[in-house]
């Protein structure tokens, strides 16, 4: 995605883009079941993604702001396409418009 970056804050691993989180990834040492975290602003996304099995609305007063945790490692977890999906919107929160365009012309 246009102007996306890795890194890895506080051991874990992030997509950034204007230096602002738009999914958390999680750890890979094992500490933490496996899943992402995503931003969803949509309502009917947002309402989607909470009925994923143990999805909840993410720590940290994040879910106020609409991030919503999403285990991969329970039965019923969301495809990849459909994960794909809720990144991208995740990063359409985030991103710019300038960026937003970016992608939308590729």
């Amino acid at each position: 995605m246009p102007g996306a970056t890795e890194d890895f804050p506080w051991g874990e691993t992030v997509a950034k883009v204007n230096k602002k989180v738009f999914v958390f990834l999680g750890v890979d040492d094992g500490s933490y079941p496996m899943g992402l975290t995503v931003k969803l602003r949509d309502e009917e996304a947002h309402a989607h993604a909470l009925t994923t099995p143990g999805a909840e609305p993410a720590g940290y007063d994040l879910g106020k702001a609409g991030w919503v945790q999403i285990p991969l490692d329970v039965k019923g977890s969301p495809g990849a396409e459909l994960l794909c999906d809720w990144v991208e919107e995740s990063y359409r929160t985030v991103a710019t418009k300038k960026l937003v365009a970016e992608l939308d012309a590729r």
